[in-house]
C-alpha cells in the first residue's frame, strides 16, 4: 500500500516538530507544506513553502496536520474537509465552541477522520497511568490533581493559559477518569500586562464523583509537569516532563501511634517507580493518527472529544468571569 501523502499548515514553533516526526513516520510522506510566514527554522527541505491551504489543498493529499495559531484552525479545517483530506488539529480544536462544533461536524459528515493534538494522551507516563488505573491498582479513584507550571512561552498571542496549557490538563483528567466534568469553579489572574489571563486556579467533579483540581500558569520560573490520582489503595504520580510514573501504595502496618493515625488517615507504605519505554509522545500521536486513518486503531483524539474539552475549558472562562460555579 502507498504511504499517506501529508501535507503540514505551520511550520512554526510547534510545526516544525510535526515536520520532523511526519517525516519519520513509515507509511507517511511529508509532501508538502504550507505558512505563509515562511520557513524560519528551516524545515522544508527542497519542500517548497506554499501560501496558505487552499494551496496544500491543491497537492492531493490524503491526510493533513494543522499547527497555526488557534484562531486560524476553524477556517483551515473547514477547507480540509470540504477537499476530503483526513485531518489533525493542534488543540484545542478551534478558538470557542461553535467554532469547534462546526469543525467536528464537517468531518463527522464528510465521513472523514479529525483528529486533535492532545499529545500528553501519548505521554509514557500517562499511558502506563491509565492503563494501571484500569487494572485496578488504585481500587475506586478519589482526586485528580494536576499542575501545569512554567514561564511565558513567545509563541503564544492569541489566547491565554486556559485555551494553551490548561486544555492539556482538562482533557487528560477526563481521559484517565473515564467520566466528564460535571461542575467547575475557577478564577484567573493577569499578572504580565497581556490581554489574556496568564494565572487559573480549577477546582470541579466529575460525573462519577471523581473531584478535580488544576494549578496552571505561566509565571513560575521552572518547567513543572504534574498529574497525582489519589485512590482508595494509594496514588499514582506521574512526571510528564521527564515520562516518569510513581505509585504510593498505602501502608499495610499498623501504627500503634494511636495520634498519628488518626491524623493522617492512611499510613505510608511501599514506593515503586515503574520502569517505562519512553518514546516521544508526538511520535506516538502522529502513529494514532495514521492507524486511525488506515482503519486499524482508533487512539487518536476524535473531534467529539475536542469539543466537549473545549465546552470545559469555556466554562472554566465563565465561572472565573462571573465569580461562581458553572454545570455542564
Amino acid at each position: 500500500m502507498a504511504n499517506l501523502r501529508v501535507g503540514l499548515l505551520g511550520i512554526g514553533s510547534m510545526g516544525r516538530h510535526h515536520a520532523r516526526v511526519i517525516r519519520e513516520t513509515p507509511g507517511m510522506d511529508l509532501v508538502a507544506i504550507a505558512d505563509p510566514g515562511g520557513d524560519r527554522f528551516g524545515v522544508a527541505k527542497g519542500l517548497e513553502v506554499l501560501p496558505d491551504v487552499h494551496a496544500l489543498i491543491d497537492q492531493k493529499l490524503d491526510a493533513a496536520m494543522v499547527a497555526v495559531p488557534t484562531v486560524y484552525h476553524e477556517e483551515a479545517a473547514l477547507a480540509l474537509a470540504a477537499a476530503g483530506v483526513h485531518t489533525m488539529v493542534e488543540k484545542p480544536i478551534a478558538h470557542d465552541v461553535e467554532s469547534g462544533r462546526r469543525v467536528a461536524k464537517a468531518f463527522a459528515d464528510a465521513n472523514l477522520i479529525g483528529a486533535v493534538g492532545y499529545v500528553e494522551r501519548c505521554n509514557p507516563a500517562l499511558l502506563a497511568m491509565r492503563q494501571k488505573i484500569q487494572e485496578g491498582l488504585l481500587g475506586q479513584i478519589y482526586q485528580i490533581s494536576t499542575r501545569r507550571q512554567s514561564p511565558f512561552p513567545a509563541r503564544i498571542s492569541d489566547v491565554g493559559v486556559v485555551k494553551d496549557l490548561a486544555t492539556h490538563d482538562v482533557d487528560l483528567a477526563a481521559w484517565v477518569a473515564g467520566s466528564t466534568y460535571e461542575v467547575v469553579f475557577a478564577q484567573t489572574a493577569y499578572k504580565s500586562g497581556r490581554e489574556h489571563e496568564d494565572m487559573v486556579t480549577v477546582s470541579g467533579r466529575m460525573a462519577n464523583g471523581v473531584l478535580v483540581n488544576h494549578l496552571v500558569n505561566w509565571l513560575t520560573p521552572f518547567k513543572d509537569r504534574t498529574t497525582i490520582v489519589t485512590g482508595e489503595k494509594g496514588a499514582l504520580v506521574a512526571d510528564t516532563a521527564l515520562g516518569d510514573l510513581t505509585f504510593y501504595r498505602n501502608g499495610t502496618i499498623p501504627i500503634e501511634w494511636t495520634q498519628v493515625a488518626n491524623f493522617r488517615g492512611v499510613s505510608e507504605g511501599e514506593v515503586t517507580r515503574f520502569a517505562l519505554e519512553k518514546r516521544e509522545p508526538l511520535r506516538v500521536e502522529q502513529e494514532n493518527f495514521r492507524d486511525a486513518i488506515l482503519g486499524e486503531r482508533n487512539d487518536h483524539v476524535s473531534m467529539a472529544e475536542g469539543v466537549r474539552t473545549l465546552e470545559v475549558v469555556q466554562a472554566i472562562l465563565d465561572a472565573a468571569a462571573a465569580g461562581e460555579a458553572r454545570h455542564l
